[in-house]
């Protein structure tokens, strides 16, 4: 029911004149997802409220409730078409009262952490899309059977929010943001290994899907006691994301996995000079994708020790100094950042290895971001201890990767499995820093355990055998004629 009806959505966004791509189908369905969710919750806390015997104040004035404008009913629960706005003056009433009046939000929040704060992040900057006002009545109706109550509800809701970020794919992103693999994520999640109590950031948090793989990975695997579960929603994710969109598209996920007011920042990470991060500034764990390619101006290049215009490696420093002493990190980053010869890059290298221990790389292969040729590595790191040696380990999944073959979470059991053990195989082997030129630092996936091909043939030897096979091959053929 859930699947057709979000695939219903998309066919009507399909037919809208606004919507042009599966970027505008997420953004659209988003806000319109955000505001039933915010309805539902509103209708739980005046019901919690009323059985401790309290009042609840209301967040949303009874004109923008989602049940007056958007669907009203009568008490039956069936539709009120006498109330219902006409179609034309619907999209005006979005547009120029409702999106207007839930901006306001953010200026009048006394908590940045709180739920009135993230309504007026998202509706400050986005705009609907919408222009048919019979379209959007129908996605209101159909996004109004979806249910909100129970957990088994938001969990499958969150699946197909997911398959709708994935579907996304990489439709009109630049500056190399792209889908990270869910189980990529899970597997670096199952390895770094967070606890509550611990917090979890990623200053680059898209969709949020690190945050919300680690927050399954933690709910699963502790006491679900009233005061976990507020450490988990109130106390532990942590994130911040520049772009509009993928704001509104990571505090979504985050509340459809039942985090009811993510602790995300609607700002420009790198736009921060790493030099105030204070020590309560800092996490236990970072997760993290950077943006791959992304160049960045010199303005922002001065918030930084090493000035680089590559974003992901202005991002890396970013990450050092975000991490508490023994906190831990995992991060998506492009393999030539082991390699580049630039002063910068060697110096970033130089960095990381004398602040953290690099323990572990994990080479991925190409095909591993769908639509994107890039070649990646995962690296492991702790802070406050300099790296002695690293291990690397080559991962092969025995196909191709792509669209129609994508990573699985199976595929990556083998590396969480010995991952700290660090054996060397055919596909797995260990480096020493000290064996590392010290003016390169080149850190480079060469596989010394490759079984040893046979060495290449030299012209002359070549031709050669060329000969010898040739003159074979005529006397074959005269034996023939002879036998003729």
């Amino acid at each position: 029911m859930f699947e057709q009806t979000f695939k219903n959505i998309d066919d009507v966004l399909y037919k809208d004149a606004g919507s042009d791509s599966e970027l505008d189908y997420v953004g659209q369905t988003s806000w319109i997802l955000f505001l039933k969710y915010l309805d539902e919750l509103e209708k739980e806390k005046s019901i919690e409220a009323s059985l401790s015997g309290k009042v609840y104040e209301p967040i949303i004035e009874d004109k923008f409730k989602w049940s007056n404008w958007a669907v009203p009913k009568n008490k039956d629960g069936t539709p009120d078409l006498n109330n219902q706005m006409d179609a034309e003056i619907l999209v005006s009433f979005v547009e120029n009262e409702l999106f207007p009046y839930l901006s306001l939000f953010k200026q009048k929040a006394e908590n940045p952490a709180s739920i009135e704060y993230k309504i007026g992040e998202i509706f400050d900057e986005l705009d609907n899309k919408i222009k048919s006002g019979y379209n959007l009545r129908e996605i209101i109706q159909h996004v109004d059977t979806l249910p909100f109550k129970s957990r088994e509800d938001k969990h499958e809701l969150s699946d197909l929010y997911e398959t709708k970020i994935k579907n996304m794919g990489n439709a009109g992103r630049n500056g190399g943001q792209y889908y990270t693999p869910r189980a990529l994520i899970r597997a670096m999640v199952r390895v770094i290994d967070p606890k509550v109590g611990e917090t979890v950031y990623d200053p680059a948090v898209g969709s949020a899907g690190f945050l919300c793989e680690a927050f399954d990975y933690m709910k699963k695997r502790m006491d679900e006691t009233t005061e976990n579960m507020q450490i988990l929603e109130e106390k532990t994710f942590f994130g911040k994301e520049k772009k509009n969109l993928a704001y509104v598209i990571g505090v979504m996920n985050m509340i459809l996995h039942g985090i009811e007011a993510p602790n995300i920042e609607h700002t420009n990470t790198l736009g921060e000079t790493i030099r105030n991060i204070q020590e309560k500034d800092r996490h236990d764990v970072i997760l993290a994708n950077p943006p791959f390619g992304g160049k960045e101006r010199f303005e922002v290049q001065q918030n930084f020790d090493i000035k680089t215009g590559e974003t992901a490696f202005l991002f890396m420093q970013h990450f050092i100094k975000s991490l508490k002493a023994g906190g831990r990190a995992a991060i998506v980053i492009k393999n030539t950042f082991l390699s580049n010869t630039d002063n910068a890059s060697v110096a970033l290298r130089q960095y990381l290895l004398e602040s953290c221990n690099l323990h572990t790389v994990l080479d991925m292969p190409g095909g591993t971001f769908q639509g994107a040729g890039v070649k990646t590595v995962v690296l492991f790191f702790t802070k406050g201890e300099p790296t002695k040696s690293i291990w690397y380990y080559q991962f092969d999944p025995g196909r191709s990767l792509g669209k129609t073959n994508p990573l699985n979470d199976k595929d990556l059991d083998e590396f969480v499995s010995i991952c700290r053990e660090m054996p060397e195989s055919e596909k797995s082997w260990n480096l020493k820093v000290s064996d590392v030129d010290e003016k390169t630092c080149d850190l480079s996936v060469k596989n010394p355990n490759l079984p040893e091909e046979a060495p290449l043939r030299s012209p002359s030897e070549i031709l050669s055998e060329i000969k010898s096979l040739d003159a074979e091959t005529n006397s074959i053929l005269n034996s023939l004629k002879d036998i003729i």
